[in-house]
């Protein structure tokens, strides 16, 4: 009996996660039978569940609207991955790291017994990793008020900040239609059509200032693709990015595109195009000899590398790697 219960969660919780599925399908991620899928489903009608048979092709089911969910369904495999994203989840928003305590502890709370177990099994620590050039944390009421905008696909407010932090004194504010919001290497950056520009661009949140929420015109969204969201961030060179807080920062040009170059340099790094296939990359290290084996990463030509301690580095290094040979 307390297998067929879990079941019967289980599909619930399928039926929730996706509009449609096939009969076939569904039978297959419970392991049953398309006899004792029908069974279940049944169980659930009678539990007053509005499950709906979906004629066609081999057949299918969707939950139909009005039914009482239950506040909370979750199978094993579900709450275990909730626990370990409540754990392991960067700290780049800030304001939020009780309200994450207090989640797993909820989420806990409301647990059966051995998911419960199974959940406490997974006690992680973050700790931090030195290669990870993040930005500051993001505003949890800046995040509510972009996410809010694109939710209701409302015209955005803001104010943007200039790389030192600071509003700039001249220019209107800017306004803008939200579509997503994205995390790339520990930096969150808005996409969105300026009004003003009529065209797309990338910006930083945590350098985003909203105005009053809540009273943008209304627009209609345009469909963007996986491949557009990496192309207006990962391989643009022109996403607000500032170098990281580092006691040491120092820049090169590489014969590069400035989009290729984008695509892999890391977090907390400045791109900017030196001419049509060259580009040069500003970049912050605990050390000139880390900063110097960042750039040596591209496997291109150098040139023009600032400042002179940098170069002083890349002359040891050399000399290292020199005297190995022998």
């Amino acid at each position: 009996m307390a297998d067929t219960s879990a079941r019967i969660l289980r599909l619930l919780s399928l039926l929730e996660a996706r509009v449609e599925w096939r009969g076939a399908e569904l039978a297959a991620r419970l392991d049953v039978s398309a006899r004792t899928l029908r069974r279940d489903v049944d169980t659930l009608r009678e539990l007053g569940y509005p499950v709906n048979a979906v004629m066609g092709a081999g057949g299918g089911y969707r939950l139909g609207a009005g039914g009482r969910l239950p506040a909370l369904v979750l199978d094993d495999d579900q709450a275990i991955a909730i626990a370990l994203a409540l754990q392991t989840a960067p700290a780049t928003v800030s304001g939020i790291d009780d309200a994450v305590a207090r989640a797993l502890t909820t989420l806990r709370q409301v647990m059966p017994a051995r998911l419960r177990a199974a959940s406490e099994a997974f006690e992680v620590t973050s700790l931090r990793n030195y290669w990870e050039f993040s930005a500051a944390p993001v505003d949890v009421g800046t995040l509510r008020a972009v996410g809010a905008a694109i939710r209701t696909t409302r015209v955005l407010r803001f104010d943007y900040l200039d790389s030192d932090g600071a509003v700039p004194d001249a220019g209107p504010p800017r306004d803008v239609e939200p579509h997503h919001l994205v995390v790339w290497a520990g930096r969150w950056y808005l996409i969105a059509r300026d009004l003003r520009e009529r065209g797309w661009h990338t910006y930083r949140v945590d350098r985003i200032r909203p105005h009053t929420p809540g009273g943008g015109a209304v627009f209609t969204p345009q469909p963007l693709t996986r491949d557009d969201l990496t192309r207006l961030v990962v391989q643009n060179p022109d996403r607000g990015d500032t170098p990281g807080r580092w006691q040491c920062v120092g820049s090169a040009v590489l014969d590069l595109p400035a989009p290729v170059v984008a695509r892999w340099a890391p977090g907390g790094s400045v791109v900017e195009p030196a001419g049509e296939d060259r580009s040069r990359l500003t970049v912050g290290g605990w050390s000139w000899a880390g900063i110097a084996g960042l750039l040596i990463t591209f496997d291109s030509d150098l040139s023009d590398v600032e400042p002179a301690e940098l170069r002083d580095a890349m002359v040891v290094i050399s000399g290292r790697l020199q005297a190995a040979r022998g």
